[in-house]
């Protein structure tokens, strides 16, 4: 039977993990963000050992689960290394790499749909690379994409459960913790698909009104 008064006893605990969430997930989407391009501007290189380097860390990185990076990462590397990242950074450096190899092939539709002649003109000027990719190309190749890079900002929110499975302690596993002291499971899961739910639909609005700005920008 749902009970609200322990909705209300086990709402403060939900929302702590919710922050923790959100904060995982927007670092791992800006480190995301930042990654995929230099993989992408890499991936671009005329040095045949580094676009090729670079190809093989990515589609290394995109064809092992997140699941098992994340183990991987925070039981194998950091034991290594020494435990200088908290959970919680292990999980947003995990997110970040993960989904920066699929950012960076959003980049990479990007930069290849810029007009040739835009490349040539850059290179007439005696622009650097850098002022090249910064005055030029990227101001064009990025608004069309802007929407592509959303949808992976989506899917990073749902796979962020995941870093419970590394004592993370984001929303979901406030509730565990919660239905593991109580013997309550109902009231807590609940509230925390229901917020899942809310939280994508209320990123694919804001994707979708970044389609149709975008759409009206570059038209």
């Amino acid at each position: 039977m749902w009970k609200w008064e322990v909705v209300w006893q086990v709402l403060p605990h939900i929302l702590s993990g919710l922050v923790v969430t959100l904060e995982a997930v927007a670092g791992g989407m800006v480190l995301a963000l930042i990654l995929g391009l230099l993989w992408a501007v890499l991936r671009r290189s005329k040095q045949r050992w580094l676009s090729w380097s670079t190809w093989g860390v990515v589609e290394f990185i995109r064809s092992t689960p997140l699941l098992v990076q994340l183990f991987f990462v925070y039981f194998v590397m950091i034991d290594m290394v020494g435990r200088g990242l908290s959970p919680l950074m292990t999980g947003i450096v995990v997110l970040g790499v993960h989904y920066s190899c699929y950012t960076a092939e959003v980049y990479r539709a990007g930069l290849d749909g810029v007009a040739k002649g835009q490349w040539n003109a850059a290179k007439a000027l005696n622009l650097t690379p850098w002022q090249t990719y910064r005055y030029v190309i990227l101001p064009q190749a990025i608004p069309p994409i802007l929407p592509n890079l959303g949808n992976y900002l989506i899917a990073m929110l749902k796979e962020a459960p995941l870093l419970s499975t590394i004592t993370v302690l984001e929303v979901l596993n406030e509730a565990k913790i919660f239905g593991n002291e109580h013997y309550r499971y109902l009231e807590p899961l609940t509230i925390v698909g229901v917020l899942f739910i809310f939280l994508s639909l209320l990123a694919g609005l804001s994707v979708e009104w970044l389609r149709k700005r975008t759409a009206a920008m570059t038209s």
